[in-house]
């Protein structure tokens, strides 16, 4: 009788003896290639649910079967412990956000440590913690010394619900917070900001890095790189000394069709060129706008508002006064804030100009046009007329000749500018590493010293959200030294955006116990840049881009000698339940724990892994889970039955060496491309062809022990824990994952094949070869797919079409 499966009791055991053993620890004394497997840390929000586990799976058994390939593997785990959501609850519950943080990143532990993943635990960082914000906050500094950080004043995304800024890649949809989902608005708050705007060309280079289409497509979108002229606008106005003011514009060719100049509500000019008879409409404008969030301000159809200031710019190309408006469709993030109005080609400026009476003059003729007045906004190609000694060109030549002019003439030249804004890293929040600055009415704004580092959170701080920074309220923070002068000062209240945590970790994982720096230099180089990093699309403008910029920074400055930080990223898709995606602000997660406990963290993984492809997604569904349940009771009945050879089969002999390399291949082919369902069809399969050979006894011992054992390898990184505790009871040496994974022979593997003879009115007109177990379907469709059939098939009538199983197929036609 064989030993029962309980999975509750084989993994608990399991899991004890490779954490004592330090089975899954790693060090860079290690003679084989590293590889270095990376997912996205979870932020400790609570309890695990199968959404959790759906995203670290999958990864594990990429990184195990890594491990079995003879690579030095690190997978390390740690906690996003800063940002918003603990804040949150924190006021809700009205407990510290600290130890709300840290009790959910215990609970969280212990159950990550039930899914029997290699995760390397002496290697876990938590970013809340003073030993890693302080090197934070020496990163800050590295950036502020290098120019890259910088304070300015700015309009700013506001969250009303949050009570605090986004940076313009946490505004979501229509304008709403990514967070919490409320409308944002602006507001005009002094900010510190990373100029991620320097990198905005490389990070457009995507040729080192081995990333998703779509995740290319979305950060190349969010850059926004367009070509085009810097075109200046002559100024004279009372008061003003500026003397010009710049447009970037794609359509340098359309300047003799600027009829209007449109500036942001938010221009710094606009107040200085308001004249005093249109100062009441437009301040009243101004606070119009500002309750109108972006989305809203830009989006299509939306009717089309402005004032006119009363003042004038002068068109350099034509020498004309060209009247000032501001609209709430420029922004101020987007170019210089500024647009020159081209009504007779830009849809929106005819909208404008058509609502307010002002000039469309026609500069690119459209076919057969004779002059009269254009009914819509002419957008395509044509021939440039109205432009001085541009009359004649053909558009598409009019934008380099324009911008010829425009050098020559000292108004203007080619340029490049970019959608992307500087990353806007102020919080007005309690939980998040403080700004390491201080203020000092003699000395300014001035850095804290390295050796002050870290600057803590006061944990006596009200942290209840007013708008502004909880710390400004809290004295015994705010009140210090200044380093420079030793006079009195106040600190930075605000706080840094929590993806400023994210944008290193993944350098602390390579050697997290270093206290003199932010890590050890060697080992650093060991391990980066990460070799594989799996984690969710969404983070594709924030988490990804950001770090990627850090990196390049860093290298920058000195401290990193790569340039990207992820060498291949793969994105999952989502796991769903009830017809949607799996979420706590829907009630409607799946808690993994009861599965574990009754099914086991095994069929917890393998099922996860079966629901769809990673990349897809898929749905939870309790029943399917119960499957792979049985499954796994089957992989345990067939390696712990007593296997008893009679007399050997030949044919079932090969079937079985067939069936065995046949799967160590695909298994391993399916695991590279991460297609986890496939592979887990072929184990099954594979467990098929077992069964009757185990009742038959109808291959050698060392046939039947050699499948077992390759079954066993081929299992261990979906089922660590089985297969570790079958591996033990066959007698092998401890531990499976510690063994090389199996090798294929292509021979063996190779489907058996066949040769079909094709005829055509009883004859011989070609010949197929096949696999073994084509059906019948299948030879039809190549057979008469064949030239050499078709040749005596086309234009006629097929009759009749029979097969004879692995020899013949007759077609017959008239």
């Amino acid at each position: 009788m064989t030993s029962k499966y309980v999975p509750r009791e084989i993994e608990t055991k399991w899991q004890d003896k490779w954490a004592a053993d330090h089975l899954y620890e790693v060090s860079e004394d290690d003679e084989r290639p590293k590889y270095y497997a990376l997912t996205m840390y979870p932020y400790p929000s609570g309890d695990l649910h199968i959404g959790h586990w759906y995203a670290m799976a999958p990864s594990d058994v990429r990184a195990r079967f890594k491990r079995m390939q003879g690579f030095n593997v690190m997978h390390p785990m740690g906690f996003d412990a800063f940002g918003l959501p603990a804040e949150n609850a924190a006021i809700k519950h009205g407990i510290h956000p600290y130890k709300w943080t840290m009790a959910n990143i215990e609970r969280m532990r212990s159950q990550l440590r039930t899914m029997g993943a290699i995760y390397d635990w002496t290697r876990e960082v938590v970013s809340c913690q003073p030993e890693y914000y302080r090197w934070t906050q020496w990163f800050f500094l590295k950036l502020y010394e290098a120019g890259l950080a910088y304070r300015g004043a700015a309009a700013v995304n506001w969250c009303p619900q949050c009570q605090t800024v986004l940076a313009n890649e946490q505004v979501i949809g229509e304008g709403e917070c990514e967070r919490c989902g409320a409308m944002v608005t602006k507001r005009e708050l002094e900010q510190w900001f990373f100029r991620i705007t320097k990198y905005a060309e490389e990070l457009l280079d995507f040729s080192k890095i081995d990333w998703p289409e779509r995740i290319r497509t979305i950060q190349t979108n969010w850059i926004g790189r367009s070509e085009g002229a810097e075109v200046s606008f002559g100024l004279e106005h009372p008061g003003v000394e500026q003397k010009e003011i710049r447009v970037f514009t794609t359509r340098p060719d359309t300047i003799g069709g600027v009829t209007f100049f449109l500036l942001s509500p938010e221009h710094p000019l606009v107040s200085k060129l308001t004249t005093p008879e249109h100062r009441d409409e437009v301040e009243e404008y101004i606070q119009w706008c500002r309750r109108q969030a972006d989305y809203e301000r830009t989006a299509l159809g939306r009717e089309k508002t402005g004032v006119f200031l009363g003042s004038y710019v002068i068109n350099r190309f034509t020498n004309e006064s060209v009247p000032i408006w501001i609209t709430d469709y420029v922004l101020s993030t987007y170019g210089t804030g500024a647009v020159m109005g081209v009504p007779a080609h830009d849809e929106r400026d005819f909208e404008f100009a058509t609502k307010f009476g002002l000039p469309i003059r026609t500069v690119i003729a459209p076919p057969d046009w004779t002059g009269e007045q254009l009914e819509a906004a002419y957008v395509g190609d044509g021939t440039l007329v109205n432009s001085g000694e541009l009359d004649g060109l053909p558009a598409a030549e009019g934008v380099n000749a324009a911008c010829a002019i425009a050098e020559r003439d000292g108004w203007g030249k080619a340029s490049v500018a970019y959608r992307i804004r500087d990353w806007l890293i102020s919080r007005q929040r309690y939980w998040g590493a403080p700004i390491p600055m201080v203020y000092c009415d003699r000395c300014g704004v001035v850095p804290v010293p390295e050796a002050d580092l870290p600057v803590l959170l006061p944990s006596d701080a009200e942290f209840k959200p007013t708008g502004e920074s909880p710390l400004k309220y809290c004295d015994s923070f705010v009140n210090t030294v200044c380093p420079s002068c030793g006079g009195p000062a106040k600190r930075e209240t605000d706080t840094m955006d929590t993806f400023m945590c994210s944008n290193w970790y993944f350098l602390r994982f390579t050697s997290p116990g270093v206290d003199h720096a932010p890590f050890d230099m060697d080992k650093l180089n060991y391990w980066m840049p990460v070799d594989l990093y799996t984690g969710g699309a969404e983070h594709a403008v924030l988490h990804l881009l950001y770090s990627r910029f850090f990196v390049k920074a860093l290298r920058d400055v000195g401290l990193l000698q790569f340039d990207e930080p992820f060498t291949r990223l793969f994105n999952q898709g989502i796991i769903g339940y009830g017809g949607g995606k799996m979420s706590k602000s829907k009630g409607n997660v799946v808690a993994p724990d009861k599965y574990v406990s009754e099914l086991g963290a095994d069929a917890v993984r393998a099922y996860l892994m079966f629901v769809g492809p990673w990349n897809l997604g898929g749905e939870w569904s309790d029943s399917g889970i119960v499957g792979f349940s049985r499954w796994f009771n089957r992989v345990w009945k067939l390696c712990e039955s007593q296997y008893s050879p009679g007399p050997v089969d030949e044919a079932t002999v090969r079937e079985v060496l067939h069936a065995t390399h046949k799967t160590i291949k695909a298994v391993t082919e399916d695991i590279e491309e991460f297609r986890f369902n496939t592979m887990l069809a072929r184990l099954m399969e594979f467990t098929n062809v077992l069964g009757p050979v185990l009742e038959a006894g109808n291959v050698s011992a060392d046939t039947w022990n050699e499948a077992i054992r390759v079954l066993l390898l081929l299992i261990a990184p979906t089922g660590p824990h089985i297969a570790e505790e079958l591996w033990m009871r066959r007698g092998y040496e401890y531990s499976i994952h510690n063994q090389l994974w199996p090798a294929f022979d292509e021979s063996l593997a190779r489907e058996e094949e066949i040769t079909v003879a094709i005829q055509v009115n009883g004859k011989l007109r070609d010949k197929l070869v096949v696999p073994a177990g084509i059906s019948e379907e299948e030879v039809r469709t190549l057979a008469l797919a064949s030239d050499r059939v078709r040749s005596h098939t086309d234009g006629k009538t097929i009759r009749k079409v029979i097969y004879v199983p692995g020899r013949i197929i007759s077609i017959v036609v008239s």
